[in-house]
């Protein structure tokens, strides 16, 4: 991956742009922009940023690139010092339309006229996933450290508190009192995926859910872990065939891919 990139004015800088970008993640993968190799430069002026990616492919679906995008511009955007993030979306079947779309702030339905619905559906779709996927390693997390299924089944969100640093996570059974302290990242990006998808905020309390996101019964917790297990799977393998074709791609001896005339 080739950046240029320099420091800007006011604390702006690519380390903090890069750290803002790595929160945003591919919808079907569910993994950063930034470690998927996503973002071609990052180009600094005073307190205007730009950002080039490129997908794996030209054809990569329409809707995904907007949220991809999207959420560049917002989340650089939302960095201190930052008044304007341009993306320049780079040798993609639909560039025009995105980069135009997502530079002047419009809709989906306005840069795609012709789309059938906005991208909220599919995101909301993704997400889901995405938080089923996360359950696996989040449980997992709590299995390696002592818990049983039992104990994991009968969570809820009060049970977890993550230390001030950051690096770990103190999670309370109630049953019996005990306490273990775990890795904060598996608990914390589960957590994220679970409000995003409305999880934590219905009339149950319960930590985890079936993918249906029901409450899960105690002696279902293994079907649940295979469940979630495969959801992990599925974008795993998803995301190989994504970095084989981003490394063709990368490839000197490649031919040109972009679809501009000009």
């Amino acid at each position: 991956m080739s950046s240029n990139t320099s420091d800007g004015e006011g604390g702006v800088t690519e380390a903090r742009v890069r750290e803002r970008l790595d929160r945003v993640t591919d919808p079907e993968l569910d993994t950063s922009i930034v470690e998927l190799a996503y973002v071609d430069e990052i180009r600094i002026d005073g307190d205007e940023i730009h950002i080039a990616v490129t997908l794996p492919t030209a054809w990569c679906s329409p809707a995904f690139a907007w949220m991809m995008t999207t959420d560049a511009r917002d989340e650089v955007e939302a960095l201190p010092g930052v008044t304007h993030a341009t993306i320049e979306l780079r040798e993609h079947m639909h560039e025009r339309e995105i980069n135009h779309g997502v530079n002047e702030r419009l809709s989906f339905g306005e840069a795609f006229p012709d789309a059938d619905g906005d991208v909220a559906p599919v995101r909301a779709e993704l997400d889901g996933k995405a938080r089923v996927a996360r359950q696996h390693d989040a449980t997992g997390t709590l299995l390696d450290a002592g818990l049983d299924g039992d104990q994991i089944v009968g969570l809820t969100r009060d049970d977890v508190a993550f230390d001030g640093d950051g690096d770990g996570a103190r999670v309370w059974v109630r049953d019996g009192g005990l306490a273990v302290t775990v890795d904060a990242d598996p608990l914390e990006r589960y957590l994220e995926k679970a409000r995003a998808t409305g999880c934590l905020d219905d009339d149950h309390p319960e930590l985890f859910r079936t993918p249906e996101g029901e409450p899960i019964d105690p002696a279902q917790f293994e079907t649940v872990r295979h469940r979630t297990r495969l959801a992990g799977v599925n974008m795993s393998g998803q995301g190989s065939v994504c970095d084989a074709l981003h490394e063709s791609r990368r490839a000197e001896d490649r031919p040109p891919l972009s679809m501009r005339s000009d």
